[in-house]
């Protein structure tokens, strides 16, 4: 069974584990909060060991709850503490009530907002949780600017305000946390698209929850990890030899464009593939494995051509500089109908969205403007919730999506995979072409479609983050990404 700590729930799936906890298996509501500031203060405190002032901005409901014990526990400690309240705490109910009086007679002081901010060493963002399903407005749209505006960092209880939990998308204005703490299981919307800009580093609490709480509501999203390595790329037998590793295919490389189909080949042999071809344009076949001669490179002009090929072929990738001519058009055809497992990329999901055929044997790999494409829809309604548009795409085409970008995601009939992985330097021309190379490699020595999109994604951002710490994350290109596959692969 997977681990907690790979799950994914929805907001309301969270909700329901919570009631759950305290309905059937008497955790009181009071029990589960104060260990959600204890989690929450004990974070700050190794994260910002320094620190010795806070400032909590408490809203109603049980998220301003954690506020209170985090301000109580800080107080406790000999911190200097102001606790800004944007509602009446006399108000407050149940588990919040309490929160607040023991923070009262622990000699703590409720102050109401007033549309500024005291300085201090750290600020706690305990305002708005994520049931919010409406823009924010009012004191809370003034104290999320404010909480921006400062230099102190900030650390989101639960969930940054203002962020929808389930897409990840700013509901108006949202808070840039320094350090997001969430609680008894991880929320979707903390993980892909804008939601990587403000969850910060984020930090998982399961509040001592029984595994039987989780086993009540079952998910079908999770995170990838090293574990998704472990799990689906065992050791290789020492006595393997290239027919056991897999013969790759990648298809490309209009005239003009080398580059994609090159580096995709590269990418697969670095991901481990035995062997590895290339089907591109004559224009450049001659030189295009000039330096990397592992590379066995075909000529190839027509659909004839290629067909040969296929025979030989245990994984097929097509679409890096493939463009969208006749030629283009030719091969894609001929490469629907062949049988081995196939990774569509680039030109060739551009291809696809005239033709919009459903296969079980294919991993689409689009990045939001080619899904929009795909889905006769607009980049921003793809990123407006990219869970759904993730979806959507498998349901129509079939087969395993890859829908990249911040939070890459894997979607199946298994569910909703999700990449926490990856990092800005990857906003650069190429990273896609090694992508298709890496899940070419993986479908070639044997993997699942879901196996083979599920590990490809995790190396892939993996290496990049390993090349990152090499040289900084801007200025990043693929080709340093692929000279890291290999320590990401063997790790």
């Amino acid at each position: 069974m997977m681990a907690v700590e790979h799950r994914v729930y929805s907001a309301a799936q969270v909700r329901q584990l919570d009631q759950i906890a305290i309905q059937h298996y008497g955790i009181p509501a009071y029990t589960l909060m104060t260990r959600a500031g204890q989690a929450t203060f004990e974070c700050i405190r190794q994260h910002w060991s320094a620190s010795r002032s806070v400032v909590v901005l408490c809203g109603s409901g049980n998220n301003g709850g954690d506020g209170y014990v985090i301000a109580r526990l800080a107080l406790q400690a000999g911190w200097q503490v102001r606790l800004l309240s944007l509602v009446d705490s006399t108000r407050l109910q149940g588990a919040a009530q309490q929160a607040c009086q023991d923070f009262l007679a622990a000699g703590g002081n409720v102050e109401a907002f007033a549309d500024q901010l005291p300085l201090a060493d750290v600020m706690v963002d305990a305002l708005l949780g994520t049931g919010l399903d409406r823009p924010v407005s009012g004191a809370y749209a003034s104290a999320i600017a404010l909480l921006n505006r400062q230099h102190a960092p900030v650390v989101a209880v639960d969930i940054p305000s203002g962020l929808q939990a389930d897409t990840g998308q700013p509901c108006g204005d949202a808070v840039f946390a320094s350090m997001t703490v969430t609680y008894i299981g991880w929320k979707a919307g903390l993980f892909t698209g804008t939601a990587r800009d403000y969850g910060g580093i984020l930090q998982f609490a399961r509040l001592d929850v029984p595994d039987a709480v989780y086993a009540h509501v079952p998910t079908a999203m999770h995170l990838l990890g090293q574990h998704t390595l472990r799990e689906h790329l065992p050791p290789r037998r020492r006595s393997a030899h290239k027919g056991h590793c897999g013969h790759s295919l990648l298809i490309g490389g209009a005239p003009g464009m080398s580059g994609a189909i090159r580096l995709a080949g590269e990418a697969a042999l670095r991901a481990g593939s035995g062997l590895v071809s290339i089907a591109t344009h004559p224009d450049h076949a001659a030189f295009l494995n000039l330096h990397r001669p592992e590379l066995m490179v075909h000529a190839v002009d027509s659909p004839a051509g290629l067909r040969s090929l296929l025979a030989r072929m245990d994984a097929i990738g097509i679409g890096p500089g493939l463009a969208q001519s006749a030629w283009s058009r030719q091969l894609l055809t001929l490469i629907q109908q062949a049988t081995p497992p196939k990774v569509l990329d680039a030109d060739a999901l551009n291809l696809l969205a005239q033709t919009r055929s459903q296969r079980d044997d294919w991993i689409l790999t689009p990045h939001p403007g080619e899904a929009a494409r795909l889905l006769a829809s607009d980049t921003p309604s793809v990123e407006y919730d990219r869970i759904a548009a993730a979806r959507r795409l498998q349901h129509e085409y079939g087969g395993v999506i890859v829908l990249k970008g911040a939070g890459t995601l894997i979607a199946s009939t298994q569910g909703i995979a999700i990449c926490p992985a990856g990092n800005p330097g990857m906003a650069s021309g190429g990273m896609g072409d090694a992508l298709t190379g890496i899940i070419t490699a993986l479908l070639a020595q044997g993997l699942g479609l879901v196996a083979a999109a599920e590990t490809g994604v995790w190396l892939h951002a993996h290496a990049a983050d390993l090349a990152a710490v090499d040289g900084g994350e801007r200025g990043l290109l693929a080709s340093d990404l692929i000279a890291h596959l290999r320590e990401a692969l063997n790790t």
